[in-house]
């Protein structure tokens, strides 16, 4: 098993930056693909963005291309989520997730084994 903690959301106006982290412990060598989805009220939960190592990959949601970046410290088993130029739509639950992942970086939920529990992200007007 592997478990995910997300930190770091909050309320921050439009404009400005915030930066989740989501750290992973247990089997992590069962992963190599880590990323973050969202989920705003009454929506889908759709993806943002994910890392993959061996071989070397990031994929990012059309929405956010440009104003967020995924990193991943593979030492501290953890995987960052900056995000600038925030906008009022980007409001929703985060979510982290994790799975070993061949081809392709997926960009549906359903292809991820392992969830995080979610930060709240709430940017204001």
């Amino acid at each position: 098993q592997v478990q995910l903690v997300e930190s770091g959301g909050g309320l921050v106006q439009a404009g400005g930056s915030l930066r989740l982290s989501c750290a992973a412990s247990g089997r992590t060598s069962s992963t190599n693909t880590m990323g973050w989805f969202r989920q705003a009220p009454g929506k889908e939960r759709e993806f943002v963005a994910a890392i993959r190592s061996s071989p070397d990959s990031t994929r990012y949601a059309d929405s956010v291309m440009g104003r967020f970046t995924i990193s991943r410290d593979s030492a501290k088993n953890t995987v960052y989520l900056q995000m600038n130029s925030l906008k009022p739509e980007d409001t929703a639950v985060y979510y982290c997730a994790a799975d070993f992942i061949f081809g392709t970086v997926p960009t549906i939920p359903r292809a991820y084994a392992y969830w995080g529990q979610g930060t709240q992200v709430t940017v204001s007007s």
